[in-house]
């Protein structure tokens, strides 16, 4: 295991913090707050990069808010010169632990994401299946209020193993309890924000244990995970069913996580499998009916939006554009063309 040393002095040099700051800025500079750090930034910058460097910074408090994608969750803002911050850290540690991850991981990395997270779904079922000609079934699983139970103690145990950097560990503790959900009790502070940059990050490093423990230990081929779901391909029900308990305990003892005991699912591959907003079935691939519904109702609202003024027509173009290749990315053409008839009927109306 490679040991690193000098990291705090590299996420906190002017440098760093500078990149950060253009990193972050980007979409946000007509934000009043982001407009008000950039007033006087030189100056915002270099007093952060000395609170840093005097180990004298405490992070601020965070803004509150629900937001419906399309489920409610509840997100926490951090100020601006926190959550540029938040993006030193990422910038310097993502480079530190993006090679351990392993290649069925597609949350929240360059290159990975939803689709290709159900591509790789579709190809377990493929090979395991042998091109649809043998049994195969896939267990789904979810883990309970992930970001609101994340270990705070263990979280920083899996941290120091690779980063042997007494400041950078007490910086990255800084962040870490800075936030602390409903979970959370005195002697177990528990909880990432939704919102913060480096959550995504430490969500990965964090569940980077059990995708180790599933791969080397369990010596899954056939499995992916995105965030807090995954799913397992294999040929036998009674061997998916005989690998709950194994990862159930893991969950819980290593990472002080539980699974949903509602989201346990396992499915012969034939009858559709649901997975980040999409259905495979074989030699086809549909969209999930809520996303469908999503598509069009957000694709109404910003018609509305457009009409009211609020937004301009490339906007409302972009976002149009944004819907098709969403669904383009499965077997819809019909729903496409449906779409775009409703676009324009919507505009005329």
């Amino acid at each position: 295991m490679k040991i690193y040393k000098d990291v705090f002095n590299k996420i906190v040099s002017t440098e760093n913090l500078f990149l950060a700051w253009n990193n972050f800025k980007v979409g946000k500079t007509k934000k009043k707050d982001v407009q008000a750090f950039e007033w006087k930034l030189e100056e915002n910058i270099f007093q952060l990069h000395r609170q840093l460097r005097r180990c004298s910074y405490k992070h601020g408090y965070y803004a509150s808010f629900y937001i419906r994608d399309p489920k409610q969750r509840h997100i926490h803002k951090a100020e601006v010169r926190d959550r540029i911050l938040h993006h030193a850290i990422f910038s310097v540690l993502n480079h530190i632990f993006e090679p351990t991850f392993i290649s069925n991981s597609f949350s929240c990395r360059i290159g990975f994401g939803t689709h290709k997270g159900f591509l790789a779904l579709e190809r377990f079922i493929r090979k395991a299946s042998s091109n649809y000609t043998k049994p195969c079934y896939v267990l789904k699983c979810d883990i309970k209020k992930f970001f609101d139970t994340v270990n705070h103690d263990i979280l920083k145990e899996i941290l120091k193993r690779r980063i042997k950097d007494e400041k950078a560990i007490w910086l990255l503790g800084e962040v870490i309890d800075s936030f602390s959900s409903q979970q959370s009790d005195i002697f177990n502070p528990r909880g990432l924000p939704i919102g913060n940059l480096t959550s995504q990050l430490f969500a990965n490093i964090y569940l980077n244990e059990f995708d180790q423990f599933i791969k080397n230990k369990l010596k899954l081929r056939y499995y992916a995970r995105y965030t807090d779901d995954f799913v397992i391909v294999g040929n036998d029900r009674k061997e998916l069913e005989n690998l709950l308990e194994p990862v159930r305990l893991f969950l819980e003892e290593k990472l002080d996580l539980k699974l949903h005991p509602n989201k346990i699912e396992i499915r012969k591959y034939n009858q559709g499998i649901d997975f980040l907003g999409f259905v495979a079935l074989p030699h086809y691939r549909s969209v999930r009916t809520k996303t469908k519904k999503r598509a069009f109702k957000k694709l109404k609202i910003r018609i509305e939006g457009y009409r009211a003024g609020k937004i301009n027509r490339q906007t409302l173009e972009q976002a149009l554009q944004s819907y098709l290749g969403v669904l383009s990315h499965a077997n819809t053409h019909n729903l496409s063309q449906e779409l775009l008839n409703q676009f324009w009927f919507w505009l005329s109306d």
